[in-house]
């Protein structure tokens, strides 16, 4: 299966006064699998839509290739695209089924016979061509759905919540069976989804939506660690969101006052380049909150001297989530997260900690409007 670059400018889509999506640019690499992530009114289906052919845009264009194909038919794209619903026809054979998208390219009975069950093969089902889709499982019934797309072998392939329907366990598997395939096919893949562990999983990159824009375009590990905004350090993971105020720079990273005691801490620059004084927030993860007694050195990490009393502790197995409140009453709850600890070592509610940060690990965002600071 070949591969193609996929790319958008100025694409918008109203309906009357509503924006479902502000004009946009977008490229989407030979072989990339690109997850379109968002909130419910987003704007990630409405693209996925206009990148499908199925709603025509208000403006811009959209281009597969060199080829302009803005307004041309969903048959002409060479596109495949699998929904979440599996639209098998219930009164044809599975390989009928698959078959089906060839039949309709006039590709002969024979040809399409041997690509089918070739097909069959890709997803591990060879064993059940002649079956029916009502004699199959939900996640058999989502295979069959992926090779039926895959059997054309079109360039670019649309997966709009196509794991929505099953449960965890079989989510999960099929997940990976899809990683599996793009390695195999090296095709484009544009997958749309609101499970953020599902996006950070199984993308090359990841575009956040909000309110019909796109928030931001990174690898995973650029969205997780180095938001640009407040609405992605929010939406994506657990997070700490303090509010600061920036001091001085130092290289890459800025020192910066914390809370209303103003404790000094450091944090990545983030591309940001605001001046001294200005109001910001410093987003740490908090699996690198280090946790110490009050008084004792915080695991090595120079202490930030925030200090908070424990109001909840969760063990989930291998790892423990502490749950804090700050002596400073200007800053917002806070969660750090270790592996779990032997019972001598065991933090307890009411315990006072120090809570400290490596300058790496926490990153300023500028600090507009968005959602209320604190965890997430």
């Amino acid at each position: 299966m070949s591969s193609s670059s996929l790319s958008v400018q100025g694409l918008a889509k109203r309906y009357g006064d509503f924006v479902a999506l502000a004009p946009t640019d977008l490229v989407v690499a030979d072989g990339e699998f690109l997850t379109l992530l968002g909130p419910s009114g987003s704007g990630k289906t409405t693209l996925l839509s206009l990148l499908a052919g199925l709603v025509p845009p208000d403006e811009g264009s959209v281009r597969i290739g060199s080829q302009d194909v803005t307004y041309a038919p969903p048959y002409e794209r060479d596109i495949g695209v699998v929904f979440q619903n599996y639209a098998l026809f219930p009164h044809m054979t599975i390989e009928e089924n698959i078959a089906f998208p060839l039949k309709m390219r006039k590709v002969s009975a024979a040809d399409a016979k041997r690509r089918a069950r070739e097909a069959l093969e890709m997803v591990h089902l060879p064993h059940i061509a002649g079956r029916y889709p009502r004699e199959l499982s939900g996640g058999q019934q989502q295979r069959v759905a992926l090779a039926r797309c895959m059997v054309y072998k079109p360039s670019i392939i649309l997966m709009d919540e196509p794991l929505g329907a099953l449960d965890k366990k079989l989510r999960e598997h099929m997940q990976l069976e899809i990683k599996r395939l793009h390695r195999e096919m090296g095709t484009t893949i544009v997958y749309v989804t609101h499970d953020q562990e599902e996006a950070m999983t199984m993308s090359d990159r990841i575009c956040l939506m909000n309110a019909g824009r796109i928030e931001q375009l990174g690898t995973p590990a650029d969205l997780y660690f180095r938001p640009r905004t407040l609405f992605v350090a929010d939406f994506l993971g657990e997070s700490n969101i303090l509010p600061a105020d920036l001091r001085t720079r130092v290289g890459d990273e800025v020192e910066v006052g914390v809370g209303s005691s103003g404790v000094s801490g450091r944090a990545l620059a983030n591309g940001h380049d605001l001046p001294p004084g200005s109001s910001v927030r410093v987003m740490v993860r908090p699996q690198n909150l280090a946790v110490a007694r009050h008084g004792a050195s915080a695991m090595g990490v120079p202490a930030v001297g925030v200090q908070g009393r424990v109001s909840e502790v969760m063990v989930t197995g291998s790892l423990t989530k502490v749950y804090m409140e700050p002596l400073d009453r200007n800053l917002p709850p806070l969660v750090a997260a270790f592996p779990t600890r032997n019972e001598a070592d065991a933090v307890r509610i009411d315990d006072v900690l120090t809570l400290s940060w490596s300058g790496r690990d926490a990153v300023v965002i500028a600090d507009t409007a968005a959602p209320a600071a604190g965890t997430a």
